[in-house]
């Protein structure tokens, strides 16, 4: 029979738990930041500037830099300082192959309808309102919402937190896209046919376009990551 849990071992542990889940509010505030396309790769993050606006300790705020530089958000680089990550085209195949494996097999296993279907439905309105404004940066945290919606179907918090993280991350390649209109536009129209074949109770066909939907959206992110990586190198080339 296992011995039960001393308390007193766990009083040194307060004050750890208190910085610890501000820590983890401060990650997510930045995550969400990250996520809605407020943070470009690259950018630095200044310690007194985040700390003043959030009012929270210069320990507290590099916990939670630790935190999202192990969800792949940041990066610490030596004696410069931490900064928000530039993915690798190898980062973005990589994510979509999640992508596929949790998203097209959410659809496939849902059982008969009735879904609810309000937060899908609310993200596809949500992406149509910011492309009538011309808003492409809100159009982009609008589908984001929409992935996160189909994948909340499943009722697995797990799930929902792995999205999370993946779809933040995914974020960041966002950023390579010269002309955000061109990328996003399309993929609302394929939302809203996903949402019609999901409201139908049709799981086949909602999975096939799904998986249509990653597969393209990967080929055009990972042609262009590719397409900057080679003009970069040129211009290295050029410039040495």
């Amino acid at each position: 029979m296992a011995a039960e849990l001393d308390p007193a071992v766990l009083v040194g542990d307060r004050a750890l738990l208190g910085r610890s889940s501000t820590a983890e509010r401060v990650a997510d505030i930045l995550r969400t930041r990250i996520s809605e396309g407020h943070l470009a790769p690259g950018s630095k993050l200044s310690e007194d500037t985040i700390g003043k606006a959030l009012g929270v300790s210069r320990n507290t705020l590099r916990e939670a830099f630790r935190l999202l530089t192990h969800e792949k958000l940041l990066v610490h680089e030596l004696n410069r300082g931490v900064f928000v990550r530039r993915l690798t085209v190898q980062d973005v195949v990589d994510i979509y192959q999640v992508r596929r494996l949790v998203e097209c097999s959410v659809v496939r296993d849902l059982g008969n309808p009735p879904h609810d279907l309000a937060d899908a439905e609310a993200a596809v309105a949500e992406g149509e309102r910011a492309a009538e404004d011309g808003d492409w940066l809100k159009v982009g945290t609008a589908n984001t919402h929409f992935h996160d919606a189909v994948v909340a179907l499943a009722g697995s918090v797990r799930l929902n937190e792995l999205m999370r993280g993946i779809l933040a991350e995914l974020r960041l390649g966002f950023h390579v896209m010269d002309a955000p209109r061109e990328f996003h536009a399309s993929y609302l129209a394929r939302n809203r046919d996903i949402l019609a074949a999901l409201r139908a109770g049709a799981t086949a066909k909602a999975e096939l376009l799904l998986a249509d939907y990653l597969n393209d959206a990967e080929q055009e992110l990972v042609r262009t990551y590719s397409e900057k990586i080679a003009a970069e190198a040129g211009q290295g080339a050029g410039g040495s």
